[in-house]
């Protein structure tokens, strides 16, 4: 009887062993971010033609706190290394504003940094608690230094993107 409940024991640690899946190690997606990729629901070329830079959000969203079916054309400064799941587009006068892709519903690889892209979804001026930023400065990596320095929140613009193109 005890050699049945051995037996039975290894077959069962066996077949675990043989048939455990490997645990995904959860990052933003692979890829190069070429020109044409497309992250999200997809750029119709109408939308890409009609985007706007990153100026003249910045202008529209003077006049209206939030400016909603926007197309935007700008360049990724920084990519969420954790899972891709934000990012950051330089403005003219160098600052930048952040992306999240709508209902957490697709990220972005890393490898998007540096490459210009069109938006397409919402923008809206947002107060920015500082938990939140100090959050995005944890996923970013920064010093400790420097996200003990963030004392006060902040007002920005906040895009929430239906999808991406990279165009360049």
């Amino acid at each position: 009887m005890k050699f049945k409940a051995i037996l039975f024991a290894v077959a069962v640690s066996a077949s675990s062993l043989a048939f455990a899946q490997e645990t995904k190690k959860f990052g933003p997606p692979a890829g190069n971010a070429l020109v044409g990729d497309v992250y999200g629901g997809g750029v119709a070329s109408n939308v890409e033609s009609k985007a706007i830079s990153v100026d003249k959000l910045s202008k529209k969203l003077k006049k209206d706190k939030k400016v909603e079916n926007v197309a935007v054309k700008g360049k990724v400064t920084d990519v969420c290394d954790k899972k891709g799941c934000w990012l950051t587009i330089q403005t003219e006068d160098n600052s930048q504003f952040f992306v999240k892709m709508k209902d957490y519903a697709f990220f972005v690889p890393t490898a998007l940094k540096g490459k210009t892209v069109v938006l397409d979804g919402t923008a809206e001026r947002k107060i920015t608690s500082v938990d939140e930023q100090k959050h995005y400065a944890e996923d970013a990596k920064k010093p400790q230094s420097e996200i003990d320095a963030i004392k006060t929140p902040k007002e920005e613009i906040r895009f929430v993107a239906n999808a991406i193109k990279v165009v360049n």
